[in-house]
């Protein structure tokens, strides 16, 4: 042990003991949170880095260490405030069921929290492994429908370019040799989190300069999605080339990671070529007696820490008490100008999970049909809630429908002007091809809005007014035998009848 070593283990074992502490006290408070991110990497192939995140942001203090005796810790107390902040983040992500957000303000919370009691030097010198921890929020679903329609945009384009006619509607196309559909496994959100991850850990060990390390991890980003571009190519067209006969099972997914491992096999091969020696950085004496004249105890923040640490989940506790318990129900609505209930079957139901109730029935005026579906919310929490990346009109693996068109559509709903979302869904699996346009909005507790931000932050306003959660999306669609047919009934319906359904949702709010 050095001279430097033994001098600083003194001052420092309060810190360490406060530490020690503080990280406790976040675990009893946030155990819930910490909990679901710890079953998600252990579920998801995508997120399986999480669990050795932890692990390496340590050994990368660890390795530190020689250099950390040289300084001296001093407790930031005006972090305090930041992370004010943040517990107030994790209380809007837990009332409004958004995972990402909750699992990012408890790590947020702890990387604060340890920087409150080192001091601002020190977390400086740790910057890294602090922000490292950052890798251990399973975040990047949302990412997934952009990078699908980019993987079928490039796919498509390099077939064509190749000579081979394509036929394409939505994810979907259609090659002489077969047909074939971008699914999640095909967006390649598994290569660019594992590369941004290992990428990022390179280049902080590799590189000293700031601008090698940005560039480096810019490269860790790009290059997985034009990879998994080319892979997408290259298994269609070796399925293509081969009668389908390769790469149309397991072997498709085996091919791909393969490729990726040589990409990246090449990637850090070339990114050796300009690594740079490690830089240490040792306070001068005249820092260390600045240092040792300003030190205080640790404990005051440590308190205050603990205080605003314990104030989210408390805040939650009395919210969610106030809720209401009762079981919403909601009957079919009358509706007016000719539209009458229909006794037309109901061949398609988004996939939305767990619903406190829902209802799905159709109407006729003539011979305009229109279908119309209500899922309704209360009490959201993680496994019940409105707004998710897995509440969708079809799923991938649907195997008799699938989304081949969406957008956006300008229109008056109840005196409320919005944009709902348009999609065409298409059925083939029944073996009669037959095509639905369905429009889309949410029901916020009275307000109208197509927008899954706006519709969570409605969620989250309500809730810390004392006014519930109670939220709905609702669907209405019409068989697309032509399209101007089927926006004539849509828009007629909706026009006529959006009273009626605020009026049938609001009843189902207020009913005792």
């Amino acid at each position: 042990m050095t001279p430097a070593t033994t001098q600083a283990s003194p001052i420092w074992r309060p810190t360490l003991m406060a530490l020690g502490l503080i990280l406790i006290w976040i675990f009893f408070w946030y155990w819930e949170t910490l909990s679901a991110m710890a079953v998600i990497w252990a579920r998801s192939e995508t997120y399986t880095h999480g669990l050795i995140v932890p692990p390496i942001a340590l050994w990368l203090v660890w390795r530190e260490r020689a250099q950390l005796a040289h300084y001296q810790p001093q407790s930031a107390g005006w972090l305090i405030l930041p992370l004010a902040l943040i517990v107030f983040m994790w209380l809007l992500g837990q009332l409004t069921a958004v995972n990402a957000l909750t699992q990012f303000a408890v790590i947020a919370a702890i990387i604060l929290a340890i920087m409150g009691l080192l001091g601002m030097r020190l977390s400086a010198r740790l910057a890294f492994p602090l922000a490292f921890l950052l890798f251990a929020v399973p975040v990047g679903d949302f990412m997934m429908p952009k990078l699908m329609e980019w993987t079928a945009n490039f796919t498509v384009l390099a077939l064509r370019a190749s000579g081979i006619p394509v036929y394409r509607e939505g994810l979907q196309f259609v090659i002489p040799s077969g047909n074939w559909s971008v699914v999640e496994a095909c967006s390649g959100i598994r290569y660019i989190i594992a590369s941004l991850t290992v990428g990022t850990l390179f280049a902080y060990l590799n590189y000293t300069s700031l601008k090698r390390r940005l560039i480096f991890v810019a490269f860790s980003l790009l290059v997985p999605i034009l990879a998994n571009w080319l892979r997408a190519y290259m298994i269609v067209m070796i399925g293509h080339l081969s009668s389908n006969e390769l790469a149309t099972g397991a072997d498709h997914l085996i091919y791909g990671w393969v490729f990726f491992g040589l990409v990246m096999i090449i990637m850090f091969m070339i990114g050796m070529r300009w690594s740079e020696p490690p830089d240490e950085q040792i306070p001068s004496p005249q820092q260390k007696q600045i240092a040792a004249a300003t030190l205080h105890s640790p404990w005051p923040i440590t308190v205050g820490l603990a205080i605003i640490l314990a104030l989210g989940p408390l805040a939650f506790t009395l919210i969610t008490k106030s809720g209401s318990t009762t079981p919403p129900v909601l009957s079919v609505p009358t509706m007016s100008n000719g539209w009458e209930g229909s006794s037309a079957e109901n061949t398609w139901k988004p996939a939305f999970a767990n619903p406190s109730t829902e209802l799905q029935t159709s109407f006729k005026k003539g011979e305009q049909v229109v279908g119309l579906y209500i899922g309704y919310y209360r009490n959201q929490d993680f496994d019940r809630k409105l707004v998710s990346s897995t509440n969708v009109l079809v799923t991938s693996k649907d195997p008799e429908w699938s989304i081949v068109a969406s957008g956006t559509k300008g229109i008056s709903i109840a005196a409320q002007n919005l944009n709902l979302r348009t999609s065409e869904l298409l059925r083939k699996g029944s073996g009669i091809e037959s095509r639905l346009t369905v429009w889309q909005w949410y029901w916020i507790n009275g307000t109208l809005t197509s927008s899954d931000i706006e519709a969570k932050l409605y969620t989250a306003f309500n809730r810390l007014l004392g006014k519930g959660d109670d939220s709905a999306v609702i669907m209405i669609y019409a068989p697309k035998d032509s399209a101007e047919a089927a926006q004539n009934a849509l828009t007629e319906f909706v026009t006529v009848n959006g009273e009626n359904l605020q009026k049938i949702l609001s009843q189902t709010r207020d009913k005792p």
